[in-house]
Order: C-alpha cells, then sequence, then structure tokens
C-alpha cells in the first residue's frame, strides 16, 4: 500500500519522517509531500496556486498502482479531500488528522494574514496549550526554526468539489488536541467547519491525543492509527506478535 502524507501549514514533508521510516518498516510505501512554494524559506510563493497545489499531490497519486491511503494534517486535510474528490476511484482510504474535510467553495486556511503572497508563520506561542500538549520548549524552539510559510493561495482560494464519489471513500478522523467526543459534539451542533463528515458513507474516530502536531509528539502511536485507517493488522513489536502467533510445521501462522 502506498500512503501519501501531506503535513500541513508552515511545514515540509520532512516533518514525516519518523512516521514514514515507520510506516516503510511495516512494507507500506510513503510519500512525503513537499508542497510547491514550501522548498524553502526564500522559495517564491507568490506565483503558487492552489491548482500548483493540488497537481503537485495528485501527480503522486497518480504514479501509485495499489491502494493508496491519503493522509492530511491541519488544513491540509482539505486539500487531502480535494485529492479524493479529484480521484475518487483510486484512494482506497483517507485519513484527517486534526483537521477535517473543507466544504466546497471555501479555502483550507482560514484566519491567517497573508502578506506577499505568503501565510507567515505567527509564532508558537499563538497556540494553545492543547495543541502544544508534549511539546517541551526545546521542541517548540525546532519547530519555530523549522517553520516556512506556506502558499498565500491556501487561505484566498475555495476549493472546488464536483464529484459526490468523494462521500463514498473510508475516512478515519484522528483527533489528537481533541476527543471524538468533543468532534461528535461540534457535528451535532452544526458547526460549519465541520459540515462534511456527516456527509460521508463511512467514517471512523480514533483519539490519538498528544497534541497537534503527533508525528513529531507520538509518532508510533499515529502509525497505529494510520494503519487502522488502512484496515491493516500489522504486529508492533516481537512481543505483540509472539502473543498472537503459534508455530506450525509450516511456520508462523496468525491466530484467529
Amino acid at each position: 500500500m502506498d500512503v501519501i502524507l501531506i503535513p500541513g501549514l508552515w511545514l515540509d514533508g520532512s516533518v514525516w519522517d519518523e512516521v514514514a521510516a515507520k510506516l516503510e518498516s511495516y512494507g507500506l510505501t510513503p510519500h512525503a509531500i513537499t508542497l510547491p512554494g514550501m522548498e524553502s524559506p526564500e522559495a517564491d510563493r507568490s506565483k503558487v496556486d492552489l491548482d500548483d497545489v493540488l497537481s503537485r499531490i495528485v501527480s503522486v497519486l497518480d504514479e501509485c498502482l495499489g491502494d493508496v491511503l491519503v493522509v492530511g494534517h491541519s488544513a491540509s486535510c482539505g486539500l487531502a479531500y480535494a485529492v479524493v474528490d479529484a480521484r475518487p476511484g483510486s484512494v482506497t482510504a483517507v485519513a484527517y488528522v486534526g483537521g477535517f474535510p473543507t466544504p466546497n467553495g471555501r479555502p483550507v486556511a482560514t484566519g491567517f494574514d497573508v502578506v506577499g503572497g505568503s501565510i507567515p508563520f505567527p509564532g508558537i506561542d499563538t497556540f494553545d496549550e492543547a495543541d502544544l500538549r508534549e511539546l517541551d520548549d526545546a521542541a517548540r524552539d525546532a519547530f519555530a526554526k523549522r517553520a516556512i510559510p506556506s502558499p498565500g493561495c491556501l487561505a484566498t482560494e475555495g476549493l472546488e468539489l464536483m464529484d459526490e464519489a468523494r462521500y463514498t471513500v473510508p475516512a478515519t478522523m484522528i483527533c489528537p488536541e481533541y476527543t471524538s467526543d468533543e468532534l461528535q459534539a461540534w457535528i451535532a451542533d452544526g458547526a460549519e467547519s465541520v459540515s462534511e463528515i456527516p456527509k460521508l458513507e463511512d467514517v471512523s474516530y480514533y483519539d490519538l491525543g498528544g497534541g497537534h502536531w503527533p508525528m513529531l509528539t507520538r509518532p508510533d502511536a499515529l502509525v497505529r492509527a494510520l494503519l487502522d485507517a488502512a484496515g491493516l493488522e500489522l504486529w508492533d513489536d516481537t512481543d505483540q506478535m509472539n502473543a498472537n502467533v503459534e508455530e506450525t510445521d509450516q511456520g508462523i501462522t496468525p491466530i484467529a
């Protein structure tokens, strides 16, 4: 299975390094995306538009030959949803980590200033403690140093979603700084930010914890959540494997 990993605002594909390595150890093929304009702090983002961003991700998807899990983090959950809309028949499952599928016509990032075609990093202190949970002072400083301004188009251009087959792709809502109970309460209250979720035909909820950036704070737990979202049952370590298998003359066989 291929796994497409889309980072949220201010981050390039390297934020997925530890998660990608663990996925690869299970035999999956990760593709950690660096979005256009995110190659370096000095990259020109002024001419990057939403089509450029989505085309980068879809081009990776189109190279995949088998099952594909698409993973979006934070604001890029909206990008993951748009990719599902563009290729619903090519996506086996989608996981939304710390964010939600964006409604049609809305930009994936709202409430951020756009300066010179970029969304500047607003500073680590602008996030609340639920977001920053499990990031110590050193990790917070490291995050701020690695942050790159994101393309302004993510805050100014609305998604154009056209294929209702996107509702049929199995989805998992992975909840890191809020709980699944809180998310379902927001849905029941009719919050616009989560208004697409009730339209999904096959949606699951996964309580993860660890704050808003679990790829940094809880990579092992996030990998398990992604395996679950993909419908894969793989062993985490030798002890767990030994607890779930028995030896036979033909080799090691999983116990049902």
